[in-house]
C-alpha cells in the first residue's frame, strides 16, 4: 500500500483498513507460532502498513 493511496482515503476508510490489517496481523502471528506461515515478509509489510495508516490518520486529525 502506497502513502498516496492512504492519503486519498477518508478517516472512516482509514479506520476500516486499520481494523482489517490488525486482524490479518493477528492471524499471521498465529500462523507463525504454529509453523504454518509461508510468506514471512508479509508480517513486516502488514506492520509497516499499519504504521503508515496510523501516521497519516494522525496527520489528518491534527490538520483538521
Amino acid at each position: 500500500m502506497k502513502a498516496s493511496d492512504v492519503r486519498s482515503m477518508t478517516q472512516d476508510e482509514l479506520t476500516d483498513e486499520l481494523v482489517k490489517l490488525k486482524k490479518e496481523q493477528f492471524n499471521l502471528r498465529f500462523q507463525r507460532a504454529t509453523g504454518q506461515l509461508e510468506n514471512t515478509a508479509r508480517v513486516r509489510q502488514i506492520r509497516r502498513d499499519i504504521a503508515r495508516i496510523k501516521t497519516i490518520s494522525a496527520q489528518k486529525a491534527a490538520g483538521a
